[in-house]
């Protein structure tokens, strides 16, 4: 599995760089007296030392005690700074009313990462009501000036479609601009785009670009994408021990995807020496970080005794935890535990409705393991062959399997009529063309 990812939107509190050497006591003691003599710019410069523990022991307090001096006199670059303290509760109480504030007073003064700041604020509703058109408004402002991270959070807005037409293309824009900026997140949805080719004509070999030049700067998405790329040979030639590389390095950042991902490849044994035992681990820390898909594969490996004890129960336990989150494998084999009793009592009203959850995402064992239910008229009030029959036939369309609805119908005129395939069939459009929701 591949994802784009918004991530958290860059917000940089300073534009005050410190040189790769630390400051001499000297010149220290300078900038301290500049800012004791009201040099906002040295005082918003101390505030960041405080901030960063920067040649000083590190003092939120103090950071916001420089800040705001130098703020109070209209200097952007703190007012940002201490819109970030008030936003993340550094130094002072959380209060997102007081960042918006402070980022409001640098933003209309241009200051562009303000300005970035203040959308995300309108994006995320947070101190104020959430309204994406105001948000698109202040990243606007600053993507123009050339801000990266603004570049990157417009061209999402464009992606998703919030507060503006969805227009791929005009993402596309504005992701380039970032990404030629070396804004990793950008590069990373930037090949994305291509991957799936939104706003461009599909491109692997262009994705497998700007994956690789985000995922080289250490982005765990971008370096969990190129690994699916290497797994799948997507763009590259197929090679399971580069994916393992890449999924490896994003899996050491928490990725829960690639930490999935590296499961699956142990239980297979491709890219590496095939591990039951490793598979459950990498499985088992993506599944403690709550990812539904790690906690299926991991139900998984304790339903079939795979790298541990075989254990019903644990495996009840995770299939139930996916399940919960709409995982619609997750969903099946929770029926397939209640109707087989294995780590729970038989119960047939509960396994109808986690196939019927499944069934209703579109998933294809859980569609004919309905129709089971529906024909041997388990959990449900007598045998209905009308009702087994559309799940048959739904089943059916959804397999990727060539032949497989002829088959199907084939089976069902054994047991009905040409009129009552035809009913079933009639019901099995009406089920579809609800999305599901019309399946009675």
């Amino acid at each position: 599995m591949r994802l784009n990812t918004k991530l958290v939107v860059i917000r940089v509190i300073a534009s005050f760089l410190l040189t790769a050497c630390s400051l001499t006591p000297n010149n220290n003691e300078k900038l301290t007296s500049q800012a004791e003599q009201g040099n906002a710019s040295a005082q918003t410069n101390l505030g960041w030392m405080y901030e960063k523990g920067q040649d000083v022991e590190r003092n939120y307090q103090e950071a916001i005690n420089w800040y705001r001096q130098a703020a109070e006199q209209g200097y952007a670059r703190a007012q940002n700074n201490l819109g970030w303290m008030y936003e993340n509760g550094l130094g002072v109480e959380q209060d997102y009313q007081e960042a918006m504030k402070w980022y409001r007073k640098a933003a209309e003064q241009g200051y562009a990462r303000a300005q970035n700041n203040l959308g995300w604020m309108y994006e995320d509703g947070l101190g104020v009501e959430q309204d994406y058109q105001k948000a698109m408004k202040w990243y606007r402002q600053a993507a123009e000036k050339g801000y990266a991270a603004a570049q990157t959070n417009l061209a999402w807005m464009y992606d998703d479609g919030l507060g503006v037409e969805q227009d791929y293309k005009e993402a596309m824009k504005w992701y380039l601009k970032a990404a030629e900026q070396s804004d990793a997140r950008a590069q990373n949805n930037l090949g994305w785009m291509y991957d799936d080719g939104l706003g461009v004509e599909q491109d692997y070999q262009e994705a497998v670009k700007w994956y690789r030049k985000a995922a080289e700067q250490g982005h765990a998405t971008a370096q969990t994408n190129l690994g699916w790329m290497y797994e799948k040979g997507s763009g590259v030639e197929q090679d399971y021990e580069e994916a393992v590389k890449w999924y490896r390095q994003a899996a050491k950042q928490g990725n829960v995807i690639a930490k999935n991902n590296l499961g699956l490849l142990y239980r297979k044994g491709q890219g590496v020496e095939k591990g039951y035992e490793e598979a459950v681990k990498w499985f088992l820390q993506a599944a403690e970080q709550g990812y539904a898909t790690a906690q299926t594969n991991l139900g998984f490996m304790y339903h079939k005794g795979q790298g541990v004890e075989q254990d019903y129960e644990e495996a009840l336990k995770w299939y139930r935890k996916a399940a919960e989150q709409g995982d619609a494998k997750a969903q099946n084999n929770l029926g397939w535990m209640y109707e087989n009793s294995l780590g729970v009592d038989q119960d047939y009203e509960e396994a109808l409705k986690w196939y019927r959850k499944a069934a209703k995402q579109g998933h294809v064992i859980a569609q004919n393991n309905l129709g089971k239910m529906y024909e041997n008229g388990l959990g449900v009030e007598g045998k209905n062959k009308l009702t087994a029959a559309m799940w048959f036939i739904l089943a059916s369309q959804n397999s990727s399997r060539e032949g497989i609805k002829d088959e199907v119908v084939s089976k069902l005129r054994e047991t009905m009529s040409d009129n009552e395939i035809s009913k079933s069939e009639n019901k099995a459009k009406t089920c579809l063309s609800s999305n599901y929701k019309n399946c009675g």
